[in-house]
C-alpha cells in the first residue's frame, strides 16, 4: 500500500472508531438516565448492572454502526475535500477508483469485525440484554406467547393447549394427537398438564385410539407418562431468535418451520441481517465518499445534512420493511435486503456523477 493509501485508511478507521467511543458512552449515559428509577425499585444488583451494559455496548454498537461508519466517512472526508487535499490527489493522477481503494480496504476490514460480532458476539450480548430488561426494567411483562398454543412437536404428532404457564410449567385443556399416513392414531386429551422431574402428570386424562370399526377409550383421574417434547421449547421467550448464533439459529428455525411456528418470519428477519448489516459498510462508504468528495460552499455542514437524510432513510426503510416481514408474508429475504439493494443502485449513480 502506498502512503495515500495509508494515510486516507488510517483517518477511516481512527474516525470511526472515535465516533463509536464517543457515542456509546452517550448512549449508557440516556439509557441510565432513563431507566435508573426501575433498576432502584426493582433491586437491580451493581454486578448485574454493569454486566447489562456490557452487553449493551455490544447490542447498540452493532445495529448502529452502520450510521456510525457514514456519518464518520463523510466527516473525514468532507474535510479532506474542504482543505482541497482530493482535488491534490486527483491532479496528481490518481483516479477516482483509485482514490476509492483505500475506503474499500476499510469497508472490508469494518464488514468483517462486523460479522463477528453479529455471528457470534451480538447473541450473547443479546441474550444478557434482554434477561435483564425483562427481569428488571418489564418485570412482569409477558416475554412469551401462553395463549391458543397450537404446535408440531415432531413429523407425527401435533399439541394443542389453551393456556400455558411457565412458571409452575403446566398447561391447561391439553391436546396430543398423533397421525400416520395423514391418518389420526390416536388422541390425548386432558383438563391439566404439568411438567416436574422430567415426568408429564395429566389430569383427566381421556386416550382415543382410533380403530377401523370402533374406537376405543382410556380413562383416568390422573396419569403420569412421558411425552415427546420440551415443555420450554414450546413456547420460546420472544427474543430467542436475537440469542442464538447463526448456526444456533438455522437449526431452530428448521425446527419451528416444521412446527409450523407464527413467527417464522420474525425469526428468519433476524437471521438474514446478521448478513445485511455488515454488508452495508460496502454501499453506505460509497454512497458517503461519493457524497463528501466535492467540495460545496456550504462547507462539511451540508456534506453532513445530505447524509443524516440518507442514514436515517436508511434505518427508516430497514426497519418498516423488516415490520412488514413479520407481520405480513412479504418475503423477509426481500425486505431485509431491501435497503441495500435501493442504495446499492444509489451508490452506483452517485459513484458515476463523482467520477464526472
Amino acid at each position: 500500500m502506498k502512503i495515500l493509501d495509508w494515510y486516507i485508511l488510517k483517518r477511516y478507521l481512527g474516525t470511526f472508531g472515535v465516533l463509536i467511543l464517543l457515542f456509546i458512552p452517550i448512549g449508557i449515559v440516556i439509557d441510565l438516565s432513563e431507566k435508573i428509577d426501575d433498576m432502584i425499585e426493582n433491586e437491580a444488583p451493581l454486578d448485574a448492572i454493569l454486566t447489562y451494559y456490557f452487553d449493551f455496548t455490544i447490542y447498540f454498537a452493532n445495529l448502529l454502526f452502520p450510521i456510525l461508519l457514514f456519518l464518520s466517512v463523510i466527516w473525514f472526508t468532507s474535510k479532506l475535500a474542504n482543505n482541497t487535499e482530493i482535488i491534490a490527489f486527483l491532479s496528481s493522477g490518481v483516479s477516482f477508483s483509485r482514490f476509492l481503494r483505500p475506503y474499500i480496504i476499510g469497508a472490508t476490514i469494518v464488514c468483517t469485525i462486523a460479522l463477528a460480532f453479529s455471528l457470534y458476539l451480538y447473541p450473547n450480548a443479546s441474550e444478557g440484554y434482554n434477561k435483564f430488561k425483562y427481569t428488571y426494567l418489564k418485570k412482569g411483562r409477558q416475554v412469551r406467547q401462553t395463549q391458543d398454543i397450537y404446535t408440531q412437536v415432531n413429523d407425527n404428532e401435533f399439541i394443542y393447549a389453551a393456556n400455558l404457564r411457565t412458571e409452575n410449567k403446566i398447561a391447561r385443556n391439553f391436546t396430543l394427537e398423533h397421525f400416520e399416513d395423514n391418518k389420526l392414531k390416536f388422541k390425548i386429551s386432558a383438563r391439566r398438564l404439568r411438567f416436574k422431574d422430567s415426568i408429564y402428570t395429566l389430569t383427566n386424562y381421556v386416550m382415543r385410539k382410533v380403530g377401523e370399526r370402533e374406537d376405543q377409550i382410556i380413562k383416568k383421574n390422573s396419569f403420569d407418562t412421558i411425552l415427546p417434547f420440551n415443555f420450554e421449547a414450546l413456547i420460546p421467550v420472544n427474543y430467542i431468535a436475537e440469542t442464538l448464533n447463526y448456526a444456533e439459529l438455522n437449526e431452530f428455525i428448521e425446527k419451528e418451520r416444521k412446527k409450523g411456528s407464527g413467527l417464522i418470519n420474525t425469526y428468519l428477519v433476524v437471521a438474514y441481517k446478521r448478513w445485511s448489516i455488515p454488508v452495508s459498510a460496502f454501499i453506505l462508504t460509497i454512497i458517503a465518499v461519493s457524497v463528501s468528495a466535492m467540495k460545496r460552499r456550504g462547507g462539511m455542514g451540508v456534506n453532513l445534512a445530505i447524509g443524516v437524510v440518507i442514514a436515517f432513510t436508511y434505518i427508516f426503510l430497514d426497519k418498516v420493511f423488516g415490520t412488514i416481514a413479520e407481520k405480513s408474508t412479504f418475503s423477509p429475504f426481500l425486505a431485509v435486503w431491501f435497503s441495500n439493494i435501493a442504495f446499492s443502485i444509489l451508490a452506483i449513480i452517485l459513484l458515476q456523477k463523482a467520477k464526472r
